[in-house]
């Protein structure tokens, strides 16, 4: 966490001063030679600095700011968020979080620059504050736009989340797939946001992804059994397999029996999918079945309506299978992003919400691993068949 507070203050701070100078040379931008040409312009970066700060030394870089007057009209650009002579910033462990929170879900972004560079900081101006907003705003309609040509997925992951902030209309939700390359590599693909998970709002992020060149059908996508995702994604990607998502099933099910039952019953769900073989786990399913559905027939109908789409994972390698029964990926994330968003007060805007989300996953991402088992992914494109996770004899 200490890297992504890092990295992320170090981009903070270069976007901060950045739209300082834009601001600065703005305000001057009347400012004419005889040919019509502006006076005060940009030129190049100062020598980068080094900013000692609460979670190591960071490097900035100041754009280096022109005057062609003559001498006596000249002015001189000074960073009122960087003076030169500050080398070390006030604590910003928190830093992060407030970014978000007071940033982009509200319009009191002075709060998150001031747990950076102290409370009484003059350079925190309103039109400072609107350029950097609208950086992030840009770098994500700019990713959202990118191309996919080329890309292929092996594995997709699909969540959706809603969020407590105060929007313009209802509670928004919003739409994630994750991804997994042929060389192993998690990747975001799309974020976008959608009317309750539904089935149009998940057609149209496909059909999107689509559109940009992703061609090629993943060849196993994993989710939760309530998204209209799994009637979407026939539509656009129509020979990608389904797993449903064990830790959604779990509670689903846990939740139609009484608490005194729960913790016996989850330590037979956790028989079913931690079983070495299909057929072992057949047999804990059944047993599952067999044991409540006398006296708690939804809570045995809940598991059993997804039985075929929960044991699809036995036919990849087992080494992907942590990978592949969860939507873990996206959940561990969505996990920082609700704890930031239940926090958020006042009203927010829906591309402030995206923003958020997408920066906040941008950040998560630096700290993503290679998939387990990652030199087995050719396996699994070339359709090699797998049974209970091991490569099955070519005789």
């Amino acid at each position: 966490m200490g890297e992504v507070l890092r990295v992320g203050a170090q981009k903070l701070l270069a976007q901060a001063i950045d739209a300082e100078v834009a601001d600065w040379i703005d305000q001057r931008s009347h400012i004419r030679g005889k040919e019509g040409h502006r006076q005060v312009v940009r030129n190049g970066s100062m020598p980068a600095r080094t900013i000692t700060t609460g979670v190591g030394p960071i490097e900035v870089q100041q754009p280096r700011v022109h005057d062609r007057r003559p001498p006596g009209e000249k002015e001189k650009f000074t960073s009122k968020i960087l003076p030169p002579y500050l080398r070390k910033t006030k604590s910003i462990e928190e830093l992060i979080p407030w970014l978000y929170l007071k940033g982009v879900s509200t319009g009191d972004f002075s709060e998150a620059l001031a747990a950076l560079v102290g409370p009484d900081s003059p350079g925190l101006s309103a039109s400072t504050v609107t350029r950097l907003k609208g950086v992030w705003q840009d770098e994500y309609q700019a990713w959202s736009g990118r191309s996919l040509e080329g890309k292929q997925f092996v594995y997709v992951w699909a969540d959706g989340v809603y969020f407590n902030i105060r929007l313009e209309e209802d509670r928004q939700c919003i739409l994630v797939l994750l991804g997994a390359t042929a060389e192993g590599t998690k990747e975001l693909i799309a974020i976008s946001d959608g009317f309750r998970e539904s089935e149009q709002s998940w057609v149209a992020l496909l059909l999107n992804c689509k559109a940009r060149g992703l061609a090629i059908d993943p060849k196993l996508a994993v989710g939760d059994g309530a998204l209209g995702f799994w009637k979407a994604l026939p539509q656009v990607y129509s020979t990608t397999r389904e797993q449903r998502c064990w830790v959604h099933k779990t509670a689903n099910v846990l939740d139609k029996l009484p608490k005194r039952l729960q913790p016996k019953a989850k330590a037979v769900l956790h028989d079913i999918w931690q079983a070495a073989t299909r057929a072992d786990a057949d047999k804990a399913f059944d047993l599952f079945v067999a044991t409540h559905e006398a006296k708690y027939p939804k809570a045995s109908d809940c598991l059993r309506k997804d039985r075929a789409e929960l044991l699809v994972f036995y036919d990849f390698p087992a080494e992907h299978w942590g990978h592949l029964r969860t939507t873990n990926p996206i959940e561990s994330v969505f996990a920082t992003v609700r704890l930031r968003t239940e926090k958020t007060k006042g009203t927010g805007t829906r591309m402030a919400c995206l923003t958020m989300v997408f920066k906040l996953m941008e950040s998560a991402s630096k700290n993503w691993r290679l998939l387990n088992g990652s030199s087995l992914l050719g396996d699994v494109i070339a359709g090699v068949v797998y049974m209970d996770g091991v490569k099955k004899n070519a005789a």
